[in-house]
């Protein structure tokens, strides 16, 4: 009790009242998101789609067989096949790490049951391949009119495709430099890597995929940017949103989440 009067008394001394007063404000914002982080990770600790992404971290072959989608034809109603085969294990709009709520997942993440520059990738609709100079795993793909929208263009981002050393696994057809490039759905782009740049966080055999938007004049907006781009599901005929409860993914008649 004393103690308290005393710290009572020391926070009310006019002495230094500034000073006092923000330490007061920044201990309450440490606090609250201490708490918030508290409250993120417990909720996505129940989330039975970490299980899921458990048992594909493990690595045995026949758990991770059972999480494979293999999806080469277009879902009933949906423009675009799934680019390649393999676990979708981070969704569009998810608040997994390495992303947030704050700042959630752009696209889909599609994992590999195999080794760097095994599982091909394909062009999941017709449009024209853009490989701008430098980029080693990347391609985009520009879509004049989108099937969902025919009043807008959209484009379309794969990228990963390289191993970690940063050696493409991009066909010979699109080298550096390749620009407006037409090809039709399901044409061969490459095959999915690890590269993941020059950070020094490793990332597992995939392919990231995601619909950009158009800037307006005829380019692509920054894809790293969430509010640029737009939910996968509708487009695929699957449920490809974090928002969706879906632990497997499939087609569905209902890909649009409430």
């Amino acid at each position: 009790m004393k103690t308290v009067k005393r710290w009572l008394t020391w926070l009310t001394d006019p002495s230094y009242w500034l000073l006092k007063i923000g330490g007061v404000v920044f201990l309450t914002l440490l606090t609250l998101g201490i708490t918030y982080q508290a409250v993120s990770y417990l909720r996505l600790r129940d989330d039975p789609r970490n299980q899921a992404f458990w048992q594909w971290a493990v690595g045995d072959p026949a758990l991770r067989d059972d999480l494979v989608t293999v999806q080469r034809s277009r879902c009933p109603g949906a423009p675009f096949i799934l680019p390649a085969d393999g676990f979708v294990g981070l969704l569009y709009e998810d608040p997994r790490g390495p992303y947030s709520s704050r700042s959630p997942h752009q696209g889909i993440d599609i994992f590999s049951n195999t080794e760097p520059g095994i599982t091909p990738v394909y062009a999941a609709y017709d449009g024209y391949i853009t490989r701008e100079d430098g980029w080693r795993s990347a391609l985009i793909m520009r879509i004049p009119e989108d099937p969902q929208d025919p009043e807008r263009q959209i484009w379309l981002y794969y990228t990963h495709m390289a191993d970690q050393s940063g050696y493409s696994f991009i066909v010979d057809a699109f080298p550096p430099g390749t620009q407006e490039l037409f090809v039709k759905q399901g044409t061969l782009l490459g095959y999915t890597g690890n590269y993941n740049g020059n950070s020094p966080r490793g990332v597992w055999v995939h392919l990231h995929f995601s619909i950009v938007k158009d800037d307006g004049h005829g380019r692509y907006t920054n894809e790293l940017q969430f509010e640029n781009t737009l939910d996968p599901s509708p487009y695929l005929g699957m449920a490809v949103n974090y928002r969706c409860e879906q632990v497997t993914i499939g087609c569905t008649e209902a890909p649009l989440c409430p």
